[in-house]
């Protein structure tokens, strides 16, 4: 929806009926991801792609119909349909559509969500798509961090369900469909409830452009970071090395970390992993990185002798208490991990488990609810 959201907000500030389709999810090799939209607009124009042109006409034609009739629809395309071939859809890919009618009364929240991302504030948007009761679909809740929700998916239980899922997907930046038993069951089916997640991928920042670096950067690019590896030294810092990361910069740290915070590009979700090792590179780095308050996670890598040197250095650059307690060095949880790839995995469980505030523990030797 972002995409298009400009032309819909002004249809809808103006009054009109917008007929919208979104793709909901994606199978094979579908051309468009989950969350692109297409709509149809009052003078029957069309705005946006669900699917690069494969099946718009049909989705334009559908959403015509929802536009007047008011009772949204969910439509698969695709290879194993009968009508694949017949709507053009060549890619061998399958595609969920969900399609509604858009107003200021069937989506009221809309201004307020545009108000949101012009303001970059993270919002997620949860939509009942598909339930064996139809009077479900079309239900809507607005999703913030630390702020109750604005409307209701049916139930206490579908709230509560949804809202711990939505968050995990909104601090990622993922849209995406969930599945659910009728009432919100975690371990039932019947009911898919589909989230746009209007935030931007959270920034894991790799200070140090060594072999630990291209497994941490590939790790943090699956769990949805924009990954970027910085190094001073261009011999090192180089993208053929580092595939997984989103962007190689070649920069003393912590100048880049400086500039990066100045241009508002550094937020709570920031992770920061010190790999260098090197007292002349994360020493001010760690400066600079322990005085953000608004960063999320700062780990360094480095033998035991190498942490205590690096703290004593720190203190001498007048670091308090409190900013010291914010490192995690060491870097990473406790997994007896010897290669690379198995340290990331650490450093990325340490990530996890502060983002949420995981003890680290074996969930087989705890009790409760498994999501605090």
């Amino acid at each position: 929806m972002r995409e298009v959201l400009p032309q819909l907000l002004k249809w809808w500030e103006a009054g009109e009926t917008v007929g919208m389709g979104t793709v909901v999810a994606t199978f094979r090799s579908a051309p468009r991801p989950p969350g692109a939209s297409m709509l149809v607009g009052p003078d029957a124009s069309a705005v946006g792609s669900v699917s690069g042109g494969c099946v718009e006409g049909a989705v334009y034609d559908l959403a015509q119909e929802v536009a007047t009739s008011g009772t949204p629809a969910l439509q698969r395309y695709g290879v194993s349909d009968d009508d694949a071939f017949a709507v053009g859809l060549t890619c061998g890919g399958i595609l969920d559509v969900y399609v509604e009618k858009v107003s200021r009364e069937t989506f009221p929240e809309l201004g307020e969500i545009a108000a949101d991302l012009d303001a970059g504030h993270p919002v997620a948007v949860a939509t009942v798509v598909d339930h064996p009761d139809p009077s479900y679909v079309g239900r809507r809740v607005v999703l913030r961090p630390d702020v109750p929700a604005t409307g209701s998916l049916g139930s206490p239980r579908i709230d509560d369900a949804v809202r711990d899922d939505a968050m995990g997907l909104l601090a990622t930046g993922h849209n995406g469909t969930l599945t659910y038993g009728p009432d919100g069951e975690r371990r039932g089916e019947g009911m898919r409830v589909f989230v746009w997640a209007f935030a931007p991928a959270p920034r894991m920042l790799v200070f140090g452009a060594i072999d630990f670096a291209a497994a941490v950067a590939r790790v943090g690019n699956f769990l949805g970071y924009h990954v970027t590896v910085c190094d001073a030294r261009p011999v090192f810092a180089t993208t053929s090395r580092f595939p997984g990361a989103d962007e190689v910069v070649v920069e003393w740290p912590h100048r880049y970390l400086e500039a990066e915070h100045e241009a508002g590009r550094v937020d709570a979700r920031t992770v920061i992993t010190v790999l260098t090792h090197d007292p002349k590179f994360d020493v001010p780095l760690l400066e600079v990185a322990l005085r953000l308050p608004e960063v999320g996670y700062v780990g360094a890598m480095g033998s035991r002798r190498t942490h205590d040197d690096r703290m004593e250095r720190l203190r001498e650059a007048g670091l308090t208490a409190d900013e010291l307690g914010r490192l995690r060095s060491p870097i990473g949880l406790d997994l007896g991990a010897r290669t690379p790839e198995e340290t990331a995995i650490s450093i990325a469980a340490e990530i996890v488990a502060g983002r949420w505030g995981g003890s680290g523990e074996p969930l087989g030797t705890r009790s409760g609810r498994i999501h605090a």
